[in-house]
């Protein structure tokens, strides 16, 4: 039988995304966010790529804090630049400034992809959000997923949904951006949703044997 109200820990201060995390893996567990277990030393993502900053976060949050550990690692690959922005993504036009506006950097970050992809046509315009997500004990990784969805990255900014890089990532087969979906739509096709659908049945069967 499964462990009743086991508690993992989510590598997070966002509680939105804690929540898409409760929604989408059940109840089964009780999950925290960083926030809810004091003070811990903040884990430096400078690994190569998402594989390996979710698994350095997982890793390093569980042995801080004695919990089993979710991290993930997300970001924009784009094929006409080499896969950057990559584990760049956030961070593509520099750091951001304390205080600063998360939407301003937002802005800033897409104004950069479009300016360097400003000569590209649009057959070679294609990209991917990319996730991984990795489950670690204080001892070791557990399990480890990834999820994408491929698109095609716009001239111009297009809808107001979303956050990050979504008004200029255009998926062909819904013939919208992200930016122009809703909430449920994106949870749909997102990379972040599609590795977390993958880690659900292979993390019911780690409870189970646990």
């Amino acid at each position: 039988m499964p462990q009743e109200e086991k508690s993992i820990l989510v590598a997070t201060t966002n509680p939105g995304k804690i929540a898409e995390i409760r929604a989408m893996l059940g109840g089964q567990m009780r999950w925290l966010g960083l926030a809810d277990i004091g003070p811990v030393a903040e884990i430096a993502e400078d690994g190569a790529t998402f594989a390996e900053n979710a698994r350095k976060k997982a890793l390093g949050y569980a042995k801080a804090s004695g919990l089993w550990t979710l991290a993930d690692d997300s970001g924009l690959v784009i094929d006409a630049l080499g896969g950057a922005p990559g584990v760049n993504s956030a961070r593509f036009s520099g750091e951001k400034p304390p205080g600063a506006d998360r939407t301003l950097i937002d802005h800033r970050n897409m104004a950069k992809v479009l300016g360097l992809l400003k000569s590209v046509p649009t057959e070679r315009r294609t990209a991917r959000f990319a996730c991984c997500l990795c489950l670690a004990s204080p001892q070791k990784v557990l399990i480890e997923t990834e999820g994408m969805v491929e698109g095609l990255i716009t001239d111009k900014e297009i809808g107001g949904n979303g956050f990050g890089y979504d008004p200029i990532f255009f998926v062909p087969r819904l013939k919208k951006t992200v930016a122009q979906l809703s909430r449920e739509e994106k949870n749909a096709i997102s990379h972040r949703g599609n590795a977390i659908r993958k880690l659900k049945p292979l993390l019911d069967e780690l409870l189970a044997k646990s």
